[in-house]
């Protein structure tokens, strides 16, 4: 998927502008939530996604989703990745 492409989904799931996120090459983020939803594009390295013990790999142009508050863990490729992500808070 380009970026093209990805905003316009976000734009119709109702999901704000989103912001480019760089991690650093080998790096990881131990389980943990997100006060909001997230959708984000791969434009650069790999990122690996556990959740409930299932790791899945998104190089780039994959998009992934995670759930208001999903517990999740990461890690990144020896190169890092960056990804566009959009963050939506819970609906009131």
């Amino acid at each position: 998927m380009n970026k093209a492409e990805f905003i316009q989904i976000l734009q119709q799931e109702g999901f704000p502008e989103p912001v480019e996120v760089r991690q650093v090459a080998n790096g990881s983020l131990g389980e943990h939530t997100h006060p909001f939803a997230v959708k984000a594009l791969v434009t650069d390295g790999s990122i690996n996604i556990s959740i409930q013990g299932n790791r899945n790999t998104y190089s780039a142009g994959d998009v992934f989703e995670l759930g208001f508050e999903e517990s999740h863990s990461e890690s990144y490729s020896s190169t890092g990745v960056i990804y566009l992500a959009s963050r939506k808070p819970l609906s009131t």
